[in-house]
């Protein structure tokens, strides 16, 4: 039979101690200057990432190095990760909202937008 982590921790460390660990843990995931620091932390790889996002190595490295991403391709990086993006505001007064319009749209039809080439075809009279 399987054992939980939960039931390893109660019986080898006191309340505090699992306290302690937690606050750590969430203290480790709560800042990170970069998303290259994150993906590390989680212990994947570019490799593994890019497999994911339906792309490669290079391009997930390039990613990594941008400090201007669109929402939607950090979406798809977090999503690799294995979590979900959230987005919060918060305000001088230390008061937060949680924007809600941005989660993922996998099953919505991609928009496809007019380009130069497709705006120009007229119908032939």
């Amino acid at each position: 039979m399987a054992i939980s982590a939960h039931d390893v921790f109660s019986e080898t460390m006191t309340p505090e101690m699992i306290e302690a660990s937690d606050r750590r843990f969430h203290e480790l995931l709560d800042d990170f200057d970069n998303l290259q620091s994150l993906r590390k932390t989680l212990g994947l790889t570019q490799d593994a990432i890019g497999e994911k996002m339906g792309t490669n190595q290079v391009s997930v490295a390039q990613l990594e190095k941008r400090s201007d991403v669109l929402l939607s391709t950090l979406r798809q990086y977090v999503e690799a990760l294995g979590g979900e993006l959230e987005l919060v505001v918060t305000f001088k007064d230390k008061k937060r909202a949680r924007l809600k319009g941005f989660k993922s749209n996998a099953d919505e039809k991609p928009v496809r937008r007019k380009t130069k080439t497709s705006a120009k075809i007229t119908k032939a009279a």
